[in-house]
């Protein structure tokens, strides 16, 4: 007898709102947990070519932590697309203006460069502070491990 390989139907997705506590938390092993919840991959009814991940809301961005010398030698670059347009933008100084956009980069990098990848990173719902307003959703409480 063969064993028939399952694959999930996108009426068949059930998405839960996941809440999502950063502080003291290390930026990438949060971002992969973040890219797992994301894709769907904590699921038994995973398929790649599905979006059947889980919506996350992510507070307290702001007290995330880096190991070691990264705080002082991390940059983040950007480039315009004119010549002479590179951007350079220190991890403290992202820190103190953008908190929302040192984890969204790093999740954005641990997830798919197509389609279905543009799709997941906007199920990610990051707020600087404690307060989100996503109480109606009834966010259960992940906490990472």
């Amino acid at each position: 007898m063969r064993t028939r390989t399952y694959h999930q139907k996108a009426s068949e997705v059930q998405r839960d709102w996941l809440l999502v506590d950063a502080t003291n938390q290390v930026l990438g092993r949060l971002a992969t947990q973040l890219a797992t919840l994301l894709r769907g991959k904590h699921k038994p009814t995973y398929t790649p070519s599905i979006d059947g991940g889980d919506f996350v809301v992510v507070v307290n961005v702001e007290k995330i932590k880096l190991l070691g010398k990264k705080p002082d030698q991390k940059i983040y670059y950007r480039h315009s697309g004119y010549p002479g347009g590179l951007k350079a933008t220190p991890y403290k100084m992202m820190l103190a203006r953008h908190p929302d956009r040192i984890l969204r980069s790093a999740v954005k990098g641990m997830l798919p460069k197509n389609r279905i990848g543009r799709r997941l990173l906007t199920k990610l719902r990051l707020y600087a502070g404690p307060n989100h307003p996503h109480a109606a959703q009834q966010p259960k409480l992940w906490t990472p491990r």
